[in-house]
C-alpha cells in the first residue's frame, strides 16, 4: 500500500453543538483545515496514488458547501429557525448527524470517499481524513476495518 496526502487550509466555517452545556452551544466559527490521506495498491500511469491536479471536485465541494458556511446537527432543536435564516440567505447550511469536529470529520470522509472511488474507478480510496479546528483541536477519521 502507498499513500499520499492533500491539505485544504483556511476554510472559514461555523458550527454549533446544540446539546453542549458550554459555549460550544452557540454558533461560532473557526479556520478549518482538511487533510485527506489517499491510498492505493498500485500507482496510476503517471506514478501517482491520485493526481492532485484532478482533485478540483473536492475543492469545488468545499467551496460550495463549507466556505463561509455553517455545519449544523440535523436534530438541532432550533432547526426550523435556522432553516428560515438559510432561506432568507443568511446561512449556507450543511446538515450533519454531529457537528463536533469528530462528526464533521466522519461526514467529510464519507462524502469524499465515493467521489474519489468514482474518479479513480476504484483504484484509490481515502485512508483517513484529518480535520483541524483552528490550530488547537483536531479529529482523525479512518473507516472501521472490515
Amino acid at each position: 500500500m502507498i499513500t499520499c496526502s492533500k491539505t485544504y487550509r483556511d476554510i472559514p466555517l461555523s458550527h454549533r453543538q446544540p446539546f453542549h452545556s458550554g459555549r460550544c452551544s452557540r454558533i461560532h466559527g473557526h479556520s478549518w483545515s482538511i487533510t485527506i490521506t489517499f491510498e492505493a495498491e498500485s500507482l496510476d500511469t503517471n506514478g501517482f496514488v491520485i493526481d492532485f491536479g484532478d482533485l478540483h471536485f473536492i475543492e469545488d465541494w468545499i467551496d460550495q458547501h463549507l466556505d463561509h458556511g455553517i455545519v449544523l446537527c440535523s436534530n438541532d432543536p432550533e432547526k426550523g429557525k435556522l432553516e428560515k435564516l438559510a432561506t432568507d440567505g443568511l446561512f449556507q447550511i450543511t446538515w450533519v448527524s454531529s457537528a463536533s469536529c469528530e462528526g464533521i470529520a466522519q461526514f467529510l470522509f464519507e462524502t469524499f470517499q465515493s467521489m474519489v472511488e468514482t474518479k479513480t474507478q476504484g483504484r484509490a480510496r481515502i485512508q483517513s481524513l484529518h480535520l483541524e479546528e483552528d490550530s488547537k483541536n483536531s479529529a482523525l477519521y479512518s473507516p472501521p476495518l472490515s
